[in-house]
């Protein structure tokens, strides 16, 4: 019992260090670009790519208080961050003039799935498993 519940406090703990990065890493930006002028020519993918990540991360931090309860959020979490972190090796291949920025993006995105990964909450139930 005394593992299960050390287990459960350092998800709770990688819950609000992931949640707050999260938050903190996107709404900087985000306020930063509606304060400088929003610019035809900067796209609008990024803005609305921030956003939905803060809204993520609000939500690691609500995970924190339950982690169970919040187990397809923290997998969803886990799984996206897999997919984030190939994308972003892969473009650090093809764009050489921004391999560190990305290489080490997809280090802290890739190592935060893996630790959640592992210390994500189980199925009570072998049905719910598949």
């Amino acid at each position: 019992m005394a593992a299960m519940s050390q287990r459960e406090r350092a998800l709770q703990v990688v819950l609000v260090v992931f949640g707050l990065g999260t938050v903190v890493t996107n709404v900087d930006p985000l306020v930063t670009y509606f304060l400088s002028g929003p610019h035809p020519t900067g796209g609008t993918t990024a803005p609305m790519f921030w956003t939905i990540l803060a809204v993520l991360g609000v939500f690691l931090l609500l995970a924190a208080r339950n982690p169970t309860a919040y187990r397809t959020l923290i997998a969803y979490t886990v799984w996206s961050s897999f997919a984030h972190t190939a994308v972003m090796v892969v473009m650090a291949l093809q764009l050489p003039t921004h391999r560190g920025d990305l290489v080490a993006g997809a280090a802290v995105t890739g190592v935060g799935a893996v630790v959640l990964l592992v210390l994500a909450p189980r199925p009570s139930s072998p049905l719910l498993s598949s």
